[in-house]
């Protein structure tokens, strides 16, 4: 599990094609103390895409991209010289400034427009019409690993505001309108709809019992 607080802004090196997968070399900043922070079988969030570690070198590591990522992330699209964000998983003391980002991309939106604001950037993104239901004003999601705060929604976009330390930390210096990014939405949204969508199934409730307990009284 994630957080969405990018720890480091990575490059992608070697992208070696594996069938429909493929194996990438992700190179990391010196920050990024990856010899001695990441181990072989470790879980590294990149661009809000969860990866497993099958090598580790002092600066960088191996990850396999299965056939599914590269279907339904940005990863079809990378290639070598790509920035990607980076964070590790977070801990059980870990300081949750963001919000629960699983690594399990939900699907690939698109940059509309990037607009400068004062000193913060406005950022337009479409999102695909299954996404949208889950993504409401004030809440959270996570663009290419980060956990944002949405401050506006309309029929298929919603909008970013971004300020100078985001920009610094992170990849945007990359989003220009056509970009696509991967989005990940509140996992809690998800979990929401699925109770309520049982609320109005009375009999599936009712036989999901545990010692007399229902999800109706779960619910109430």
């Amino acid at each position: 599990m994630y957080t969405g607080i990018i720890e480091a802004v990575g490059t992608l090196g070697h992208i070696t094609r594996k069938g429909a997968g493929a194996q990438v070399l992700v190179l990391t900043p010196p920050s990024f103390a990856a010899s001695t922070r990441v181990k072989v079988g470790d879980s590294v969030a990149a661009n809000g895409v969860c990866l497993t570690a099958t090598a580790v070198q002092p600066d960088g590591f191996y990850a396999d991209v299965s056939a599914e990522t590269m279907a339904l992330t940005c990863f079809k699209h990378y290639a070598s010289g790509e920035l990607v964000n980076l964070e590790l998983p977070c801990t059980p003391t870990t300081h949750l400034g963001g919000h629960i980002v699983q690594g399990h991309v939900d699907g690939i939106g698109r940059v509309v427009s990037v607009t400068p604001l004062s000193e913060a950037l406005d950022v337009w993104v479409d999102a695909p019409q299954m996404l949208m239901r889950y993504i409401a004003y004030k809440g959270s999601i996570a663009v290419d690993g980060m956990s944002l705060t949405v401050n506006g929604v309309e029929a298929s976009r919603f909008r970013l505001t971004l300020i100078p330390h985001t920009q610094a930390v992170t990849n945007l210096c990359t989003f220009r309108a056509g970009r696509e990014v991967n989005l990940e939405v509140d996992v809690l949204a998800r979990y929401l709809e699925r109770l309520l969508s049982l609320q109005q199934q009375p009999d599936t409730a009712q036989s999901q019992k545990a010692d007399g307990l229902t999800l109706a009284d779960l619910l109430t």
